[in-house]
């Protein structure tokens, strides 16, 4: 009665009808270049007309890489995120990370570690092995290297 299989969209858009949903598109949200184009050969007849929309909106500025990534980083490190996942999402978002790179470097890790590990833990510093174990697991899981982690645990109230 049902088809559990998923079933092929029918491919019906192309030109200025291809253009208004790639506009539609990109009024919600930002997109890579990489995601816009699979979006629009969801639908698109052609994908070689997809390919040349999506550089013509890279051209004309509708569609940015460096902003998609400058907000991809905005927001991991607003949410608590340490270098490797930040690195995790703009792959998923098929970006290059040398669009950022400068602001990588500008960011200060232990910092960022030491405020996250503030917020969960609060500012004491653990004695206890399993205490200071869990503090690592949870940096590490959200991205921090290991001497970013190592530093953070270890800080002290007064060292702001």
């Amino acid at each position: 009665m049902f088809n559990t299989e998923k079933s092929e969209k029918p491919k019906t858009l192309t030109g200025t009808r291809l253009r208004s949903y790639a506009f539609a598109l990109l009024t919600r949200r930002d997109y890579s270049q990489a995601e816009l184009s699979n979006k629009l050969n969801q639908y698109a007849i052609n994908p070689d007309e997809v390919a040349e929309l999506v550089a013509e909106l890279a051209q004309q500025n509708y569609q940015s890489d460096q902003r998609v990534a400058e907000l991809t980083l905005a927001s991991q490190l607003r949410k608590g995120k340490g270098l490797q996942r930040i690195k995790q999402a703009l792959k998923a978002k098929e970006l290059d990370e040398e669009l950022i790179t400068e602001e990588l470097k500008e960011v200060d890790w232990s910092e960022q570690a030491y405020q996250l590990k503030v917020k969960k833990f609060g500012i004491d510093i653990a004695k206890d092995p399993r205490i200071k174990a869990k503090q690592i697991r949870f940096l590490q899981y959200r991205g921090f290297s290991m001497d970013a982690i190592m530093k953070a645990i270890a800080r002290t109230s007064e060292e702001e």
